[in-house]
């Protein structure tokens, strides 16, 4: 019996936080890389480069309309690599809503293991699946910005704008 396993493939894609390499195996979303990526010296092959996979395609137009201010949520199948422990995290951070941030702490609870914060902080960090996965909705316990595999600025430029404009949030500026 020859079991066939699907190839990996990617793309690269232009956006206002730096080009994302999006990677699919399988017909599922596996990885959403910026290209200065912290952990990028771990990252999984990348496959071959092609044009046309459906799901990157796909990935790649809701990203646009994320970053354009036209989407909050993601409607994508996913299939990130990981340990059980990272998936329930991960699966946790698809439901922290649009706009809101939640702490590791937070995470840990959510999940049943109160004590796990910072094992939280590093499942968090091994998310494949930046921005659709939204791992830059978690900060610090005292609300601080913390690490980001895409860096600091790119978590906080992520975080501002999922925040509504002034006049709808009822702010001056």
């Amino acid at each position: 019996m020859t079991v066939l396993m699907a190839a990996t493939v990617h793309t690269e894609i232009d956006s206002p936080v730096g080009a994302l390499t999006l990677t699919a195996e399988g017909g599922a979303l596996t990885g959403v890389y910026f290209e200065v990526h912290r952990r990028r010296h771990k990252l999984p092959d990348l496959g071959q480069a092609i044009v046309g996979e459906p799901v990157l395609v796909e990935a790649e137009r809701q990203l646009g309309e994320y970053f354009a201010g036209q989407r909050r949520e993601f409607d994508l199948p996913l299939a990130p690599r990981g340990e059980a422990f990272q998936h329930a995290v991960w699966a946790q951070l698809r439901e922290i809503p649009y706009g809101a941030t939640r702490t590791y702490g937070e995470i840990a609870r959510a999940i049943g293991q109160p004590g796990a914060a910072q094992a939280v902080g590093v499942a968090n960090g091994a998310n494949p699946i930046s921005i659709i996965v939204p791992c830059h909705r978690v900060i610090g316990a005292d609300g601080s910005l913390t690490g980001y595999a895409g860096g600091l600025d790119r978590k906080r430029l992520l975080l501002e704008l999922e925040q509504p404009p002034a006049d709808e949030a009822g702010r001056l500026f």
